[in-house]
């Protein structure tokens, strides 16, 4: 497994006139930018993995019982860390994407 910069071409989409970026998003572009946020012509460029993971349609669950149980354990100090667990996860997470982007 490679890690490092993705030298693939990111994919174009242009921004929908009118779209609001992130709510906590600057109000003026960054230095030397020359589209402005209200511009039809302004793009954002995607990479293909992030293009799969957008159309795949995966949306994400949350669980507010489950992060109240963690947060009480947190503050009990009786939450354990797992790395052994964390790193399968993260291996199993990227060995998936990889072979969504292949496919």
């Amino acid at each position: 497994m490679k890690i490092g910069p993705n030298v693939e071409k990111p994919v174009s989409h242009p921004v929908a006139p009118g779209a609001q970026p992130g709510a906590d998003a600057a109000k003026t572009p960054a230095a030397g930018a020359s589209a402005t946020l209200n511009d039809a012509s302004a793009k954002i460029e995607l990479s293909s993995t992030a293009s799969t993971l957008l159309s795949s349609g995966v949306s994400a669950e949350f669980d507010a019982q489950k992060v109240a149980r963690i947060a009480q354990a947190i503050a009990s100090g009786s939450f354990k860390i797992d790395p052994e667990a964390i790193a399968d996860k993260l291996i199993s997470n990227a060995q998936e994407l990889l072979t969504q982007a292949k496919g």
